[in-house]
Formats: structure tokens, C-alpha cells, sequence
């Protein structure tokens, strides 16, 4: 699943894959925004992101695209 952080006065957006499910990630977002602490986020590889909860513009949770090979369009 792709997860995309806004965080402000940061003109990029952060983009994690991760296997953690939405439930998990929506609840661990919800958490620090609450306690005004970190929200960490775990990539596919095993690493943590962390970004200070006060400092998140937005979050979007989505699926996984899968992947497109090829020019022509995908069926």
C-alpha cells in the first residue's frame, strides 16, 4: 500500500510503500495526532519513517497501483 505524507513547509510529499494494513496506519496516525507525537510509518524493506504529528500537512492512504509494463494500455 502507498501512503504519501504532506508535512509542512516541505515542497516535496514523502511516499512510503508499506504492507502495514490501512486499519493500522489510519490507527497509528489518528494516535499521534492525539498525543501530539511521532507518526511512524514501516517501509516494505523493514525501515521506519518517522515525522513529527504536528508537522503533517495531509495524509493519503491508498492501494497499491500495480505495476504497468509496457506503452500500450493496461487491461
Amino acid at each position: 500500500m502507498e501512503v504519501k505524507i504532506g508535512i509542512q513547509s516541505v515542497p516535496r510529499e514523502l511516499v512510503v510503500e508499506t504492507e502495514t494494513a490501512f486499519e493500522d496506519v489510519e490507527r497509528s496516525l489518528t494516535a499521534a495526532i492525539a498525543d501530539s507525537g511521532v507518526f511512524v510509518v514501516t517501509d516494505e524493506k523493514g525501515g521506519k519513517i518517522m515525522v513529527p504529528a504536528d508537522k503533517i500537512a495531509y495524509v493519503e492512504i491508498g492501494g497499491a497501483e500495480p505495476r504497468r509494463i509496457g506503452f500500450g494500455p493496461n487491461i
